[in-house]
């Protein structure tokens, strides 16, 4: 099903640019660039989290400037929210009061119209084709769902980008993952992703784009683009981006109400491997504890894998069309007695119109439990930990060691196809086996 080509160019031939590198030159003011240069770019959007946002504050206050632009920096608390104890509680208060002081219009709030960043950021429109996006969570490279370059940064150049709006970065080689063939009903982008990433392996990306193309893409959905974008980094991306197309523009067409300069590659764009993946051979699989590159096809897991808990949400796959899936395959069925299943809607308006949709009283009356918009479990902070000897089916991004609590209990990634049906069966399943 996967393919490899590594494709090499001579020194001193000049070549076209691909998406990536069209953005960079764009922002940068150049005419052209290529893997390898060093640019300082002007950026559009700067993001930080309740984590991230007090040490880059922190730094920020040392620089002695004012705030670039109070449009163009955004901050979400989710990782922490609502605040599980008097230390979270503290870090939220460092942002509300610096979002007073510096009038920071994009600040988003628990309770209102808020969520999970990399949900809200693109239901916003603050992010969008041909934009330059960075943020202090390293899943900011969601965003090149939407045609734009987006990345993760730390907390220092985080403070010098509020300050001055612009940012360096060394231009990635590109990595070009052509889709054939047709996503099958019961896949979805994390199929995609986590096959990529078993493929080529945690490190197969490492400080590169990961570029999606090819005839597939038409039957991948906008959450499908997200959650693939979203997971780039796990294969150790700079970024995720995907193509302008009608999907993206009727997208656009809801949430976006500024212009937007699409970008799309150079019939002769540079990459430095090209994979080749035939969607119509795709099938559910399961990452296995301790990396998201551990995957198995669920068809080929031998013996049965019980489990001790279920989570359906994050800035992976919190959006409606994920709850949607997972209400449909859990109407009318109950949680296994062993399991407790932790959905989290990734924003207010996804709760919303889930709510309005009649797949929160599917998914409660299954016997889950519905959360606030929160990254909760996803890394440890709150609203689902694991203790020790625990199995979790999550679909959220990392498995790491640790990751939902007790390091000697395991979380496997699935998506919310193989998650639903696994609450309701108590092991690894598929929703085939779901009767």
């Amino acid at each position: 099903m996967v393919k490899y080509l590594e494709i090499f160019f001579e020194w001193g031939v000049s070549m076209g640019m691909n998406m990536t590198e069209k953005i960079l030159a764009r922002h940068a003011g150049l005419d052209s660039v290529a893997a390898g240069d060093l640019i300082t770019a002007k950026l559009d959007m700067v993001m930080a989290n309740d984590i991230t946002a007090p040490p880059a504050i922190k730094e920020f206050e040392k620089i002695g400037r004012p705030v670039f632009d109070n449009t163009k920096v955004c901050f979400v608390p989710d990782h922490f929210t609502p605040n599980k104890d008097m230390k979270t509680a503290a870090l939220t208060k460092i942002i509300r009061d610096f979002v007073k002081e510096h009038n920071i219009v994009n600040y988003f709030e628990v309770g209102h119209d808020a969520g999970i960043e990399h949900v809200i950021l693109p239901e916003k429109g603050l992010v969008g084709p041909g934009r330059l996006t960075i943020g202090a969570d390293s899943h900011t490279c969601t965003y090149g769902a939407l045609n734009g370059f987006s990345t993760g940064v730390g907390t220092t150049d985080l403070a010098v980008a509020i300050a001055t709006g612009e940012a360096w970065f060394k231009v990635p080689e590109a990595i070009k993952v052509n889709l054939t063939g047709t996503k099958p009903a019961n896949t979805n982008g994390k199929d995609v992703i986590l096959t990529l990433i078993g493929m080529i392996g945690v490190d197969g990306a490492l400080y590169k784009s990961l570029e999606f193309a090819g005839p597939g893409l038409e039957s991948l959905s906008m959450t499908d683009r997200f959650t693939i974008a979203n997971m780039a980094i796990e294969a150790g991306g700079k970024n995720g981006i995907f193509p302008f197309d009608a999907k993206t523009k009727a997208y656009c067409v809801e949430h976006f109400h500024s212009e937007y300069e699409p970008v799309e590659p150079d019939e002769d764009a540079s990459y430095c491997q090209v994979v080749e993946i035939n969607l119509d051979e795709l099938k559910p699989v399961v990452a296995f504890p301790h990396l998201p590159g551990n995957t198995k096809k669920v068809e080929d897991i031998e013996g049965e894998i019980t489990i001790s808990q279920v989570v359906i949400g994050s800035c992976t796959n919190g959006r409606l069309e994920d709850l949607e899936i997972a209400a449909n395959i859990m109407k009318g069925r109950k949680v296994h007695p062993d399991v407790r299943c932790i959905v989290i809607p990734g924003s207010q308006q996804v709760y919303l119109q889930a709510m309005e949709k009649g797949y929160i009283k599917s998914l409660v009356e299954s016997g889950a439990a519905v959360s606030c918009p929160t990254c909760g479990p996803c890394m440890g902070g709150h609203m689902g930990i694991l203790t020790e000897g625990e199995r979790c089916v999550s679909t959220t991004n990392r498995n790491f060691l640790g990751r939902m609590g007790h390091v000697k209990s395991e979380i496997y990634l699935a998506g919310p196809h193989v998650a639903a049906a696994s609450a309701i069966l108590g092991r690894i399943a598929t929703p085939e086996e779901v009767k």
